[in-house]
């Protein structure tokens, strides 16, 4: 079965489900996930895998999110005891803040075509937050900040192709985009309907909080 999958989305094929890690791509049939089950034997045994434990359990769902944020586990810590101290619901919080690092909120604008190039496009210094550079992509955004482009046209041309890749791109509710200039700003904290990724997050705080 290895052979039909490839090495590109070994993430989406453990945990059995679309990540989104390589963005647009996770759309078409390239996807490890629908190869895997293009190519898997029919029937209910056509996939196996030994039950988990709870700890298991517990420690996938961890994972899952890790992954889907690109995360290391000291930041991830980071995230959660700030999630800790916030009013609500714990798992929803830290949801909500990982929603909120400026890598996401440029893939969640289109753009760029996935956390890891949003990531890039951060790097190389073309996102401004305020009228200030920022080259650092898990800067915790706010609302009321506002994201610009670089004065040139080597970032405009960029972001702008992105954007004309899917023309009938609509930003969530909690972030307000001009695709004419382009800019945007933060006019909310990201509700759970607004996270894409299918988790438990309260199997996730109940594995941290042990």
């Amino acid at each position: 079965m290895g052979r039909y999958l490839g090495s590109s989305c070994k993430y989406c094929r453990r945990e059995g489900m679309k990540l989104m890690l390589k963005g647009t791509r996770c759309d078409t049939a390239k996807c490890a996930v629908e190869r895997r089950e293009r190519h898997m034997a029919p029937g209910m045994h056509g996939w196996r895998r030994g039950r988990h434990s709870d700890y298991g359990v517990r420690l996938r769902e961890k994972q899952k999110v890790k992954r889907f944020y690109g995360l290391l586990d000291k930041q991830f810590r980071r995230y959660f005891s700030r999630a800790e101290r916030m009013k609500g619901n714990t798992g929803v919080n830290l949801l909500g803040l990982l929603e909120m690092r400026l890598d996401n909120v440029i893939y969640k604008l289109n753009f760029a075509s996935s956390r890891k190039a949003a990531r890039q496009l951060i790097a190389h210094g073309h996102i401004h937050i305020n009228g200030r550079k920022v080259d650092i992509s898990d800067v915790a955004m706010k609302v009321g900040d506002k994201i610009t482009l670089k004065n040139s046209d080597k970032s405009r041309k960029a972001v702008k192709e992105q954007l004309a890749s899917n023309p009938n791109f609509i930003p969530q509710a909690w972030l307000q985009l001009n695709p004419d200039k382009p800019e945007a700003t933060i006019v909310a904290f990201p509700t759970r309907e607004d996270v894409q990724l299918v988790v438990e997050e309260q199997l996730v705080v109940e594995f941290c909080s042990r």
